[in-house]
């Protein structure tokens, strides 16, 4: 059985293939690696392996990201510190999970698991973590900004629009804190729920709470003004305006 390892932390993943080598000797360590992009480029220059063991929260991001640039067929078993919306999900999901610091018994019992598995259930559970990956996707809370050696969470919520210029991505929070993101436009629309957020144009994302304002302009268009500062004028197209005002009433019924 080949075994592939996605772990930023050196010591948890040498821990790791240490109990597979005492456990399940078995199990053929193909690569151990590092990052989401690093993973990615991984799966698709090489066939897949048996099985993944994948540390949830990387230095890049959410493992998640994986699973929307790389089909993954192989079972996978999940390693996390502490997680509750992972753990809730794992259990309605049956998909096995190992907590940080792992232990020779947890991986022992996640081994003879996946070992007892039909290849129908094995499709099936690969399956099941496409669609974790996908609720994970829609319901992420918190976003990892990366500063220079710093790393700081920016909660959705404290999120007032998202902005992108030059190919460079920037949140900006309601205390008007602006903050480099390392996602396309494209991809934080899908990861902000559509009841809060609203695309507005190529250039921005805004949070329904920071809309402070709405000017008719010309050829019909519409002008936001928001709670905070924004770096240019928010403009809706004309073609957009009756989805933006459905969005309005959609979540103010009494407008």
């Amino acid at each position: 059985m080949k075994a592939l390892i996605i772990e930023d932390e050196t010591a948890a993943a040498r821990n790791l293939a240490a109990i597979l080598r005492q456990t399940a000797p078995e199990v053929e360590v193909v690569a151990t690696l590092e990052s989401v992009a690093e993973s990615i480029d991984w799966l698709r220059a090489n066939p897949q392996p048996d099985l993944l063991f994948m540390d949830i929260h990387l230095a890049d991001g959410d493992s998640f990201r994986i699973f929307d640039a790389v089909e993954i067929t192989a079972p996978v078993i999940f390693t996390t510190a502490y997680d509750r919306y992972a753990l809730e999900a794992f259990k309605v999901n049956s998909i096995d999970y190992l907590l940080k610091p792992l232990n020779e018994a947890d991986v022992l019992r996640a081994l003879t698991k996946l070992r007892r598995l039909t290849s129908a259930e094995r499709r099936s559970y690969g399956s099941r973590v496409r669609t974790l990956a996908t609720e994970r996707r829609d319901r992420e809370e918190v976003f990892l900004v990366h500063v220079r050696d710093r790393i700081i969470p920016l909660q959705r919520e404290r999120i007032a629009y998202c902005y992108t210029s030059n190919e460079r991505v920037t949140a900006c929070d309601y205390d008007g804190t602006v903050y480099p993101l390392d996602r396309t436009l494209e991809a934080l629309q899908s990861l902000l729920p559509e009841t809060d957020f609203f695309r507005a144009n190529r250039q921005f994302i805004v949070a329904r709470r920071a809309v402070k304002e709405i000017v008719v302009w010309f050829g019909s268009r519409l002008a936001l003004h928001l709670t905070v500062e924004t770096p240019e004028r928010i403009i809706i197209s004309k073609a957009r305006v009756p989805e933006f005002k459905a969005w309005l009433r959609s979540v103010h019924p009494e407008e």
